[in-house]
């Protein structure tokens, strides 16, 4: 058995290559995150493996998991750490190589595997590695789950057992792409494919081209040091390269895709990025005319249209704000039986009859073309221009402790309640309401609102601001009213961007 794991590991040292090396902050909210070798050795991915594996065996759950893992220079070696764990558990495990995490997902059911474990670090940047498990198609794991492992991880819970087995599956990518390329498009549409040389770029564009769309590639080519930017469509450094991309190919649409493929981002026609709530909201108002009375789950950092919106009004559309993270919304959108859910970070999860209610990046993208297609001489940009006007912010995110994050956002969540309560107004406006199931979303009389939350993947705080007045209002709401409320806290350090 492995010795228990310790936090206070120095590499280059007989213990470090001994004992496991496991920062408790790794356990996140709905995945495990950590920098390699400063927060994690192989032996702790190897703990993680064993005690992943016990606590499927700990529920009941039949013991048989798919793994994959993205295109970084370590994630095999990490995989392979994972597996010789999942492996002493007494797991049956199903490689499938090289994959995005919608591929894993899809492995489940075209595998009959209860339970998934993808090495990914998403859209991190390099150094990070981490795995997003379930152990219930389609569901990821939550706080509930992440809670019990991180335990038995800890605890060194894990317990050894006979009747592991390891078995190769063979060009698996070939069985995923003939699922997500079952939608077809018979309008002419010119596409750029934007992969930011991560793992989709592997396996997005044969998938557009598959659907029957001209596909223009961009940064398609695998390249684990991610040479301009990290593929994170939410992004303004890719963002602004799909515009580019749009303005001179002469493109109906750009869509981006991030490090592991389960996220999807869109830039118009006219090269001016939509964020993934507003393309949410498109798709909503031309899904609900197919399914009247649908219901629709969005995370708190969306636009808050969705409740104002008269076309899904008119359509007998529900719309229910939830928490921000993917496995949060999936959840929420399978418990409500709900037809899609929306996160303003790129993921999109559809239910039967459009999806298998997981996060896939190709689905959300095939989507936004057969809306599209449904939509004959109309282009993007004029979808976007028939919905009500809001002016929303990309997602800014400050430096903060991973160990200190949650006690600032509870922090700001009091003093928000105790100002609202006292009738402070924000810009004029008075306090409507303060939302705090995530965080908090404060929202104003006039339906502009500010949210502040912790980053359930990385060391940071999430801001995002709406406002219904102007542009100028936006970027007045984030520089006079939430920045300097944050950095009135020594903890906040600089941001990742800003408006």
């Amino acid at each position: 058995m492995l010795p228990t794991p310790r936090a206070d590991l120095k590499p280059n040292t007989f213990e470090y290559e001994t004992i496991p090396l496991v920062k408790p902050t790794g356990f996140r909210e709905y995945d495990a995150r950590w920098v390699l070798e400063k927060e994690i050795n192989l032996l702790g991915i190897q703990a993680l493996g064993l005690g992943l594996g016990t606590y499927v065996q700990e529920i009941g759950v039949k013991p048989r998991i798919v793994v994959g893992h993205d295109f970084r220079s370590y994630s095999l070696s990490v995989k392979q750490a994972l597996i010789v764990g999942l492996l002493q558990a007494g797991c049956e495990v199903l490689d499938i190589g090289l994959s995005v995490s919608p591929m894993a997902y899809f492995a489940q059911f075209a595998l009959d595997a209860p339970c998934v474990a993808m090495v990914t670090a998403s859209h991190n940047e390099n150094g990070w590695t981490g795995v997003k498990m379930g152990a219930q198609a389609p569901l990821t794991f939550g706080p509930d789950e992440m809670g019990r492992l991180k335990q038995i991880v800890l605890g060194a819970e894990g317990v050894a057992r006979p009747g592991g087995r390891l078995e190769q599956v063979e060009n698996f990518a070939a069985r995923y792409l003939d699922e997500v390329s079952q939608a077809r498009v018979s309008r002419p549409l010119k596409v750029v494919a934007a992969c930011g040389n991560g793992t989709a770029g592997a396996f997005a564009p044969e998938a557009l081209r598959r659907m029957g769309v001209e596909v223009i590639e961009m940064d398609c080519t695998l390249d684990n040091t991610f040479p301009k930017y990290n593929p994170n469509p939410e992004d303004h450094a890719m963002l602004k390269e799909m515009a580019k991309a749009v303005k001179e190919h002469g493109a109906d649409v750009a869509l981006g895709f991030d490090g592991d493929g389960d996220r999807c981002g869109v830039v118009d026609d006219e090269g001016e990025e939509i964020f993934a709530d507003k393309i949410g909201l498109m798709l909503a108002r031309d899904l609900s005319a197919l399914h009247p009375n649908a219901t629709f789950v969005v995370d708190v950092k969306s636009t808050g249209l969705y409740a104002t919106d008269p076309v899904l009004h008119a359509n007998g559309a529900k719309t229910v704000y939830w928490k921000t993270g993917h496995s949060y919304i999936k959840r929420k959108t399978a418990e409500l039986g709900a037809l899609a859910g929306f996160e303003k970070s790129g993921h999109f999860f559809f239910n039967p009859p459009i999806g298998r209610g997981y996060d896939d990046g190709v689905v959300a993208a095939a989507a936004v073309l057969q809306m599209l297609d449904r939509n004959p001489g109309k282009k993007l940009s004029d979808l976007k221009k028939a919905l009500p006007v809001a002016w929303t912010s990309l997602t800014m995110s400050p430096h903060c402790d991973d160990e200190r994050k949650y006690g600032v956002v509870e922090d700001v969540v009091r003093e928000y309640q105790d100002f609202a309560a006292a009738g402070g107004t924000i810009l004029g406006r008075k306090i409507q309401e303060v939302i705090t199931v995530n965080g908090v979303r404060v929202a104003l009389e006039d339906g502009s609102w500010v949210l502040v939350r912790a980053s359930s993947n990385k060391p940071e705080l999430v801001v995002v601001v709406e406002s219904a007045k102007s542009e100028d209002d936006m970027r007045a709401l984030f520089r006079d009213e939430v920045k300097p409320r944050l950095a009135r806290r020594a903890e906040v350090g600089a941001y990742n961007q800003e408006i």
